[in-house]
């Protein structure tokens, strides 16, 4: 187990380009499968998600290269239906492979997944999309999806699940007829998998509205697509620049994916520059803390920020409400920042930040990705050392996050 040492009090000061997206990466990675030829992915990160998804796909029977940021997959061979249990276990986005295997080899076997233990992530939305295109469903410890062949169909998601959205887009690419999805997610994510897809010949539209369009196609041919920035990792640096104080650039992000936390770091002080993909941010000495941080599916603020947010707001003059309303247990971070000096009393979803004169350095233990991100925030406006335990959680959606953050001036060393 690793340990980031992070000495807090330094004002973080420079420019970061933000890497491509892991939550838009994974599904593009897991469609690969349905191109039988070769697929070439660029601004991939060297993430240990992505690492497991790249072992997957090569345990089904790709080839897979990975250098310098950039994957190339041939599918042309895939000689399994089967997702090893122990690679499935370490990582929740797996399970968008059951309709992108679905929809190549028509079986699918799969454990449950893994990931975060940040709460009930059933996939029964998954599920029932596929049944609706005409899979058998067998759950017997394990699930298997077969169908000789998948026909269109209209889904109403009861939800609008990113994952459920993703699943359904995959298996119906190479089903016979057209597939309506109802209540779609409306993340970026879902938008640049239906670009990936599309550049490979399916017929997809609508991906960032409530309603998603896919005409079955019988072949796709080989594609190159360049996956967008990660709004939560531009998110987490300009986060950590304002909990010092400091100032930030941030090159190649898309502004229209970041404006929901954004508005929020306005709301507590911080003032924006922004000139195409480039994003300037100079933070106050101390921030103002917000009314209200509600976490909502896209365009609402995302829960993959409330952790960080809510530790910029531990040292804010005033008091701060959030509801986190998307998963129930996404608040494993406040003990540790509790240990650390800050006021903060949960009631079910609702979390009240009073905002104190500062953290002080501690032992804490990151038990999600994102609440391990917070823990280093907080350690960097903390006064004296924070020994943040299990980096692990960290490094499956940041690449390099101590070194980058010490590009910035803080002084974090990994043990």
């Amino acid at each position: 187990m690793s340990i980031y040492r992070v000495v807090g009090g330094n004002k973080l000061e420079g420019e970061l380009k933000v890497e491509g997206s892991k939550n838009a990466v994974l599904p593009i990675l897991a469609a690969t499968v349905l191109n039988e030829g070769i697929s070439i992915i660029e601004n991939v990160p060297a993430l240990k998600d992505v690492a497991t998804m790249l072992q997957i796909l090569k345990e089904l029977g790709c080839s897979v290269e990975y250098r310098d940021n950039t994957v190339q997959v041939d599918a042309t061979c895939i000689s399994s239906s089967e997702i090893p249990e122990t690679l499935v276990r370490q990582m929740r986005s797996s399970i968008v492979l059951l309709g992108s295997l679905l929809g190549r080899t028509g079986k699918v076997i799969s454990t449950y997944p893994g990931g975060c233990a940040i709460g009930v992530r059933p996939i029964d939305l998954h599920l029932k999309g596929l049944k609706m295109l005409g899979a058998n469903i067998e759950l017997m410890g394990h699930i298997v999806c077969e169908s000789s062949e998948l026909k269109g169909a209209e889904i109403q998601l009861d939800y609008p699940s990113v994952g459920a959205t993703e699943n359904i887009m995959l298996a119906a690419v190479k089903a016979r007829g057209t597939t309506i999805i109802r209540n779609a997610a409306r993340e970026p994510e879902i938008g640049d998998l239906q670009e990936f897809l599309n550049s490979m010949g399916a017929k997809v539209w609508g991906a960032g509205g409530q309603i998603i369009r896919i005409e079955g196609v019988d072949k796709l041919h080989n594609t190159s697509h360049r996956v967008i920035p990660d709004r939560i990792i531009a998110g987490t640096y300009m986060a950590a620049a304002a909990a010092t104080g400091g100032r930030l650039k941030l090159n190649d992000i898309i502004i229209d994916h970041l404006h929901p936390v954004v508005d929020k770091l306005k709301e507590a002080g911080c003032v924006f520059e922004i000139r195409g993909d480039t994003l300037k941010m100079t933070a106050p000495k101390r921030l103002m803390a917000v009314d209200t941080v509600r976490t909502l599916p896209y365009p609402g603020f995302p829960t993959d920020m409330q952790a960080q947010f809510m530790a910029l707001m531990c040292c804010a003059r005033g008091t701060s409400i959030f509801i986190e309303n998307i998963f129930e247990n996404r608040y494993r971070h406040v003990d540790q920042l509790v240990k650390m000096g800050a006021d903060i009393k949960v009631d079910g979803r609702t979390a009240v930040i009073r905002g104190v004169k500062e953290l002080r350095g501690t032992l804490v233990n990151a038990e999600d990705l994102r609440g391990g991100a917070s823990l280093v925030i907080a350690g960097l406006a903390a006064k004296g050392t924070t020994l943040v335990e299990g980096v692990e959680h960290i490094d499956r959606g940041y690449q390099d996050f101590g070194s980058q953050l010490n590009r910035l001036g803080a002084d974090i060393q990994k043990l």
